[in-house]
């Protein structure tokens, strides 16, 4: 988010993550007072010290190197820009080859001060060990490698005094690479299936003394159950292929400025669904007859492309062992619909469920285990001989692919939700992996040493050499051993510009000859939110909205999204009314939305900013606003940023509604009349996705958006469990609206507001409306697909194409009419039917576009069109494509 909704963004995730976790988590601990920070290995910078002589101390026998006053070189100020306002220190060339042993033990820097006393702080090291060992390290394969069926382990933890390798239950010893910094042991070719973790002995910071760390490969390739050990593992093993891998047929691919995506929880998606033979699994997606498939498969005949999968990596919050797994104690359905019963049952068991989200990594590069059929032995029962596939924890890396497989089959390409910018816990923790292998490294840092945490949790650092090179590893460890055909970056604001553009060159050298995947079909998308200890560029060049134009990288955009809901996310009143919400066309009670006349100014400017949305969010097109100026899409005001960001389409992805926040249908029911009938909330439903989906550039809808799906209100479902997550394939079932009142944490405050709504049986749809909509949103990707001119590719091309006729100072409230080469788009959000007269093109043979003309949508089919005039007639809450014969 931009200008007061950043830090908000940031306090929300923090909730999400610290309750995600076990008590112990929840809070995060960096060095003790580290406010020094060596940054390479001449350079010390020092926050809060004098600039006289001063000194690190390391060892037992009081050994120290010299440290002398000294300033930043000019690019050491570009690599730490938030770094230059502190005194800096020159490390005395006498003493420079003793920082490899320095930085094996405890670490302080000290100076006398002006007084006669003595200081000291912590040091950080991420600079120096990058300086020392990143530019070799950085080319090293990580983890269990194979040659000739023989695996060689490796891990980087350069400032451990020993690693070894506990294997089937031995130790066995592993050799140090001084030039690198990594410990490597190769073994025999009965180790492969075997479990095994590092025994790493590491001064720890966080608890200031020397520890033995018994912890598992950052760069596993599997693990048994519940994390417990890493797996010795090929992925190029034939026994984890499953039939047909190897020819593998895909979808044809899409250009990202033509992506049409569906995102998707794997357990939501089939848990409820009882024609899966497989529900909450991989297996679902390859149920071909269950209803969730056959619905999968319609939005991909109409034009759906992707499916975007959350978090399908190894998360440290759910029992991955079906036995482990808690279940509510509770009949649920017995409760009213506007209870609170429903949400304090389910949160009994919440934190030891089947159910998260999954946004607490633990292993970034391993499929979950709670998805699959078996997640593994456990870490003492593990041998590859004893129950095959399944016993030797490979079901779940088979599974996953057969869940590509499937989806590949059913006409779609799979998208994964990767979350790099933070860890599920740091320091001594359990759920560490990183911070117990090298302390203080892959962490970000504030400047006092204390872990930064505005990610959620404990933050990452891609921007030193090892983390980065961690991310690059890893997704092109999906991209070319499950086939993952794209990946959204969760936070990818939090990360380096270089970092990303760093995946992107690793994917485009991927090859079907050399790879077996095409990399450069491979799509990247991210959140480019700016705030936090990163935000404006504070540490480096990031990866957001504006930093990320031309690069062919898309980021989410918040500003349509905004504009057709009402408000933000994060409104006192969720009343707070849009374009698709009834903004003055259509008023609901709360005071919060002004008066008529703020309402109007208000809405009008909301069309000014979805007219910017359905150009791709170009920064650079060209258009009269509602004020009647002409200006860019720079020029527009999104809460003092520029609404228009992208130099290209494609360059910004436009959504309504997505995993986070409300659903869709239950902003409306917060914002919408409550008098609205069902009939109509469909239609605007229906309008408010066309806003995405008939925009140049990629978008994305949150599965069951089609059918009115509901939370019961829930705006961060992240740990609801099944109850109010779970997908409703069938209309019988409803639309998960009138499951109770939503879980506390999060919305009691909206309590007040939700209660009556849950409360009222009209708000709860019939099948005709669910129906209706499915089949108007299908009838949009229909025309979508098969229209070249929602596809362009440049700023000039569509400032040529693409205009809006009637825009300006007399424009309708609630109208927008958008002119698209030989098409029309009309969306008219108002209560009453529209004539939307251009009288440029009288004469020109317009009709509705056959789709809607014969389409399920009876309504939409009465739009008609007065060729002596140029007045397209709309009906109420309708979008109607028209075109040029």
């Amino acid at each position: 988010m931009n200008g007061p909704l950043r830090r908000t963004v940031a306090a929300v995730a923090m909730v999400l993550c610290a309750a995600a976790l076990p008590a112990a988590s929840a809070a995060t601990a960096g060095p003790a007072d580290a406010r020094a920070q060596w940054i390479d290995r001449d350079t010390v910078v020092w926050k809060g010290a004098e600039h006289t002589a001063s000194q690190l101390e390391f060892g037992t026998h009081g050994k120290h190197i010299r440290l002398r006053p000294g300033s930043l070189s000019p690019s050491e100020r570009l690599a730490y820009p938030h770094l230059t306002g502190y005194p800096a220190f020159t490390v005395d060339p006498r003493d420079r080859g003793l920082a490899p042993a320095a930085l094996r033990g405890r670490l302080l820097a000290s100076q006398r001060t002006a007084d006669g006393g003595r200081t000291t702080t912590g040091v950080q090291i991420p600079g120096v060990l990058d300086d020392l060992y990143g530019a070799r390290a950085r080319h090293a394969a990580l983890g269990p490698v194979f040659h000739h069926g023989r695996p060689t382990l490796s891990v980087w933890a350069p400032t451990a005094r020993t690693v070894a390798l506990e294997l089937d239950g031995r130790t066995v010893p592993m050799r140090r690479d001084d030039s690198t910094g990594i410990w490597r042991v190769q073994g025999a070719h009965d180790w492969a299936g075997k479990p095994y973790r590092y025994r790493v002995t590491v001064w720890a910071p966080t608890v200031g003394k020397t520890v033995t760390n018994k912890v598992t490969d950052p760069y596993s390739t599997a693990l048994t159950a519940d994390s417990a050990r890493s797996l010795v593992t090929d992925l190029d093993d034939p026994q984890l292929a499953p039939a047909g891998w190897s020819r593998l047929t895909k979808p044809a691919a899409v250009p990202l400025r033509r992506a049409r995506i569906q995102e998707l929880q794997i357990r939501d998606f089939s848990v409820e669904d009882r024609t899966s033979r497989h529900p909450g699994s991989y297996l679902a997606f390859t149920d071909r007859h269950s209803d969730g498939m056959r619905h999968l498969t319609s939005l991909a005949r109409s034009g759906t492309s992707y499916v975007h999968l959350l978090p399908a990596f190894d998360f440290a919050t759910t029992p991955e062992r079906r036995a482990d797994q808690a279940r509510p104690g509770c009949d649920l359905a017995s409760y009213a619909p506007d209870s609170d019963r429903q949400q304090e049952c389910t949160g009994k068991t919440a934190a030891r469920d089947a159910y998260n989200w999954g946004y607490d990594p633990l292993h970034y590069t391993v499929p979950e285990g709670s998805y699959a059929s078996d997640p593994g032995p456990a870490s003492e029962d593990s041998s590859p001989s004893r129950g095959g596939v399944k016993r030797s924890g490979a079901a779940r890396t088979v599974e996953f692919r057969r869940m590509v497989q499937g989806l590949n089959g059913a006409g779609l390409r799979t998208v994964m939700d990767v979350v790099y910018n933070h860890t599920a816990a740091s320091g001594q923790d359990p759920h560490s992996v990183l911070d117990r292998i090298v302390p203080g490294y892959y962490q970000r840092l504030m400047d006092d040493g204390s872990v930064a945490t505005s990610t959620c949790c404990s933050g990452t650092a891609p921007e030193h050499t090892m983390m980065g090179k961690l991310v690059v590893d890893s997704v092109v460890t999906w991209a070319k051993e499950y086939k993952v055909d794209g990946f959204r970056f969760d936070l990818m604001g939090h990360h380096p510009k270089a970092n990303i553009l760093a995946v992107r060159k690793a994917l485009d050298a991927l090859t079907p000859r050399k790879d077996g995947v095409d990399g450069k079909a491979v799509l990247l998308y991210g959140e480019g939110w700016n705030f936090g200890e990163a935000g404006n560029d504070a540490r480096f060049v990031q990866a957001t909205q504006q930093n990320m134009a031309g690069t062919g990288i898309a980021t989410f955009s918040d500003r349509a999204r905004d504009a057709v809901r009402g408000g933000s996310p994060f409104d006192g009143d969720p009343r707070i009314q849009g374009f698709a919400s009834g903004l003055y066309t259509d008023p609901n009670s709360s005071k919060e939305n002004g008066t008529p006349a703020e309402q109007r100014a208000r809405l009008l400017h909301y069309q000014d900013l979805i007219k910017v949305g359905l150009t791709g969010n170009l920064a650079g097109y060209t258009f009269t606003d509602t004020t009647g100026h002409r200006v860019k899409g720079s020029g527009v005001d999104y809460n003092g940023a520029p609404a228009g960001y992208a130099a290209a389409p494609g360059d910004a992805l436009a959504y309504a509604d997505a995993h986070d926040n409300e659903t869709l249908y239950d902003a409306l029911a917060y914002k919408l009349p409550q008098r609205t009938g069902a009939a109509d909330r469909s239609r605007m439903q229906v309008l408010a996705l066309a806003t995405a989906t008939l925009s140049q550039g990629p978008a994305l809808s949150q599965a069951g958006s089609d059918l009115l799906r509901s939370k019961s209100l829930d705006r961060n479902s992240f740990d609801s469990g099944d109850w109010f997550n779970a997908l409703h394939w069938n209309c019988a079932d409803g639309n998960g609206f009138g499951r109770g009142l939503p879980p506390a944490a999060d919305n009691k405050d909206k309590w007040p507001y939700g209660k009556p709504l849950l409360a009222d049986p009209a708000l709860r749809p019939g099948c005709d409306a669910i129906h209706h909509t499915s089949a108007a949103y299908r009838d949009l990707l229909r025309i979508h697909a098969t229209e070249p001119a929602f596809g362009l590719s440049t700023t000039a091309a569509v400032q040529k194409a693409l205009s809006f006729p009637l825009s300006g100072k007399d424009e309708t409230p609630g109208v927008i009419t958008m002119r698209l080469g030989n098409l029309v788009v009309v969306l008219n959000a108002t209560p009453d039917p529209r004539h939307q007269t251009v009288r440029a093109l009288a004469g020109e043979p317009y009709a509705l576009h056959p789709v809607q003309a014969h389409g399920a949508d009876r309504t939409t089919a009465t739009a008609s069109y007065a060729r002596s005039s140029g007045t397209f007639t709309v009906p109420a809450r309708t979008v109607a494509v028209f075109r040029r014969g």
